[in-house]
């Protein structure tokens, strides 16, 4: 049997571990007096003010960390997207013919506007969903978002990424990840797919070098990464470690993986932080984000043995079979209890949001498995 970079249950463990990040770092930057996060662009000052509670930590360094670090569960999203296309949609198929191995989703009767339609659906079929639900929901607690119509359509179409100022036109804000894998499929399927590598080595080093020229600070770079442009790089990543897992795999060496997999995991975790700390570093810090990820689902995995180790990887893999419905829903569930924690009671409201979004999410899962799935022809 051939073996892969990544078993399906490590790559839910990987989704437990970006929903994890996710749906906790959304909770935590909503709190005044803790550190804001550099998502989509890049401010000194808050690194400066991470450096000053790692310093002098306090009570809430937990959510420090949380706000700063737990938006990085999206870069681990695309990789794991990326890497699921070309598992789904470029592997061999055993009843294939050699001399058929390229065949096109095209000669299989899939062209490009059935390719994208499926995803489309998909995506629709998770937001719906959560959407409806929110603006039920936002609608009768205090803070009430302003919806027009633009604003609407925008979030049904998954365009408004598109728009100026994307952050003040997308509510609830999670949502926009939905237009950028949309956008991500888009450019897959009409530059990428069954592609050579080098193409898509060059849009990521395109993407990149853009980004680089932008001011740290403008709200040119705020809308650039609120796009595809600004996820090429994970994105492109999975691509490729999908394709060459065997020369990625080669690295392992037999009697090494442990040590392989711990070093991964230590010296990314540390890259994490000292790359956060420079504009230029920042943008490359998802990369590492990816290798300690894939480094700690290894490790449980090396670990297995362990029963305390067996107990964490099922919770991971749990959280990532639940990881869209939780995606969906977690917006809700923030709105009603922030203000628990934003009267006083910090931790107290961070644990009825968890307890509420994780049973709200075992919900939103049932009911998303009514919705009938599209198909592809």
């Amino acid at each position: 049997m051939k073996e892969e970079l990544l078993s399906r249950a490590e790559c839910n463990a990987l989704r437990g571990l970006a929903i994890a990040g996710i749906f906790l770092h959304n909770y935590a930057h909503w709190l005044g007096p803790i550190v804001k996060e550099n998502e989509y662009q890049f401010f000194q000052r808050n690194v400066d003010w991470f450096n000053q509670v790692l310093i002098h930590p306090d009570a809430n360094l937990l959510l420090h960390l949380l706000s700063f670090f737990g938006h990085y569960g999206v870069p681990v999203f695309l990789f794991l997207s990326a890497y699921g296309l070309v598992k789904k949609y470029e592997r061999v198929m055993p009843s294939m013919p050699v001399a058929h191995e390229n065949v096109s989703l095209r000669e299989r009767g899939t062209g490009t506007f059935r390719f994208l339609r499926y995803h489309f659906l998909k995506l629709f079929k998770m937001m719906i969903v959560g959407f409806v639900a929110f603006t039920m929901v936002d609608a009768i607690t205090p803070g009430r978002w302003h919806y027009d119509v633009l604003k609407i359509v925008a979030q049904l179409g998954m365009f408004n990424n598109l728009l100026p100022t994307p952050d003040r036109q997308i509510w609830p804000g999670p949502y926009w990840f939905f237009g950028l894998m949309l956008q991500l499929y888009i450019v897959y399927r009409l530059l990428l797919y069954r592609r050579h590598w080098g193409v898509t080595v060059a849009l990521m080093v395109l993407c990149v070098a853009l980004q680089l020229c932008l001011s740290p600070e403008s709200e040119s770079l705020n809308r650039y990464r609120y796009n595809f442009m600004g996820g090429m790089l994970p994105f492109g990543m999975g691509l490729l470690a999908a394709r060459y897992e065997r020369y990625v795999l080669s690295w392992r060496g037999p009697g090494s993986q442990v040590q392989w997999d711990a070093c991964l995991f230590v010296v990314s975790l540390v890259l994490v932080y000292l790359m956060s700390l420079g504009f230029v570093t920042w943008t490359f810090v998802p990369v590492m984000v990816c290798a300690s990820c894939i480094g700690l689902v290894k490790l449980l995995t090396d670990a297995a043995s362990s029963r305390f180790v067996r107990s964490c990887s099922w919770g991971l893999e749990w959280l990532g079979s639940i990881s869209a419905a939780l995606f969906v829903c977690h917006p809700i569930t923030r709105k009603i209890f922030i203000p628990i924690s934003r009267q006083g009671d910090t931790y107290t409201g961070l644990l009825l949001y968890v307890i509420a979004s994780l049973c709200l999410a075992w919900v939103f899962m049932q009911l998303m498995k009514r919705i009938p799935n599209p198909s592809m022809k």
